[in-house]
């Protein structure tokens, strides 16, 4: 899989992007990374790529020229065959979860556009962008931090990045359970021991056990997931 960002600041998302199993999986080929400096299709002097809004108010937008001039060079780049999504990290967005993530995993390109500022002119997201997606109800100082989220999240899904697929399929989250508890060595730490399920050596037994415990730690700290599981089951 493909994914193109599109940012001001692109030193910020390839240092990110080039840790851990994500930088391991772009070295290795089972995705690839390219990211764009929309600085660099500005065509002006001073590659400016913001002005004051119309109508007032405070701050500074991102022009449509430079980010619909970066997205058209994107696209002319992709095949014709490709099947490619542009999302724009945006508030106003569906907020992110593991379901947006498994459907954008099924795209051959993600063009991902961060915003910075006050945002980007309108006319420039109506012209490229396909959906919008949030990570939450906060406000951040870009959508840079946001694409690294998305790209994470979805390359994690990609064949080739996670060295087994049941390290997505039953991971937390995904399952529609928040994970059990997990335990290592030492067998006692600070007067607290491991279960001694967990030592048993009985798979099947060690199976249900993991599995009560995540429906009791979704119960506590999630209730609303346990709700969406009922719900599709219904």
């Amino acid at each position: 899989m493909n994914f193109h960002i599109m940012t001001l600041f692109p030193a910020l998302v390839d240092t990110v992007l080039s840790e851990s199993i994500i930088g391991r999986a772009r070295q290795s080929g089972a995705i690839t990374v390219n990211v764009y400096n929309i600085r660099d299709y500005a065509n002006n002097k001073h590659n400016k790529v913001d002005d004051t809004p119309y109508g007032g108010g405070m701050g500074m937008l991102m022009a449509a020229p430079p980010v619909c001039a970066c997205h058209d060079a994107i696209s002319a780049k992709i095949p014709d065959t490709s099947k490619k999504r542009t999302v724009y990290m945006d508030p106003k967005g569906k907020i992110l979860d593991h379901e947006t993530a498994a459907r954008l995993s099924a795209y051959d390109d993600l063009i991902i556009l961060c915003g910075h500022y006050e945002g980007i002119d309108e006319r420039a997201l109506e012209e490229v962008v396909d959906e919008r997606i949030s990570i939450g109800d906060y406000v951040l100082t870009g959508g840079e931090l946001p694409a690294c989220i998305l790209t994470d999240c979805v390359a994690r899904l990609i064949p080739g990045v996670l060295a087994d697929e049941s390290c997505y399929l039953d991971e937390s989250i995904a399952s529609g359970l928040l994970e059990y508890p997990q335990y290592t060595r030492p067998y006692e730490f600070r007067g607290r021991k491991v279960p001694d399920i967990l030592l048993s050596g009985h798979h099947e037994n060690i199976a249900k056990w993991r599995r009560e415990k995540a429906v009791e730690q979704t119960a506590k700290y999630r209730p609303d997931l346990l709700e969406k599981l009922k719900d599709k089951k219904d």
